[in-house]
């Protein structure tokens, strides 16, 4: 398999769950501001058109696009997509896909959104924040046991880092975070992804710079 991924984006909750079911993968980063492939300097437009992430090319050379598709793949592979709990875990990954990533998320790292929009996407995250907190209190995880919906939300609560956003107030969401990203399988994905972050940060112009 190989995964098309960018440094700390969504693509990472696939990397926590290979590493969770103990299966590995050819791991190809792709440069956010060029969406060119790292290693070759290949368009990576010419695998998926509107440049995203995470894609997985499978063993059969199949290619899986979308963020929940590939999870749902990979978490077939082993046991992170539990059948009996479907209609849950489609049904907070959703939540996160949305409420938090799109709509709270997004917002904060797009360099043409406005202050407004930044803060309005802010406000209107505290009720789904709520949302979570209520499910999450006396809870070790979304569901059952960890699944790929974990492995999305970890990646996700941890954009709150990249754009200040304090956790806190919610504070049974904030300790699932903690917890979670001292899992051995967050833990490991973050700690290959992290170095690879900052050096692609480093490659991107200075704003300013000719």
């Amino acid at each position: 398999m190989d995964l098309y991924f960018l440094p700390m984006a969504c693509s990472l909750a696939t990397r926590i769950a290979l590493n969770e079911i103990g299966e590995d993968a050819h791991f190809v980063e792709v440069d956010a501001a060029t969406k060119q492939l790292v290693a070759s300097g290949a368009d990576y437009r010419d695998i998926h058109p509107l440049g995203l992430v995470p894609v997985l090319r499978t063993d059969d050379g199949a290619l899986i696009s979308e963020n929940l598709a590939v999870l749902r793949h990979v978490g077939q592979r082993g046991d992170l997509w539990p059948a009996e709990q479907e209609t849950g875990l489609l049904q907070w990954l959703s939540f996160t896909a949305t409420e938090l990533h799109a709509g709270l998320f997004a917002p904060q790292f797009d360099a043409t959104a406005s202050a407004e929009v930044k803060a309005h996407a802010r406000r209107r995250a505290k009720p789904r924040l709520d949302h979570l907190q209520r499910h999450l209190e006396g809870r070790a995880f979304l569901l059952d046991g960890f699944t790929v919906a974990d492995a999305f939300l970890v990646t996700v609560l941890n954009f709150s880092r990249g754009c200040a956003f304090d956790l806190s107030p919610w504070p049974d969401v904030l300790r699932y975070y903690q917890r979670l990203a001292k899992r051995p399988s967050v833990a490991a994905a973050m700690a290959v992804e992290l170095p690879l972050y900052v050096a692609e940060q480093a490659r991107r112009p200075k704003e300013g710079a000719a």
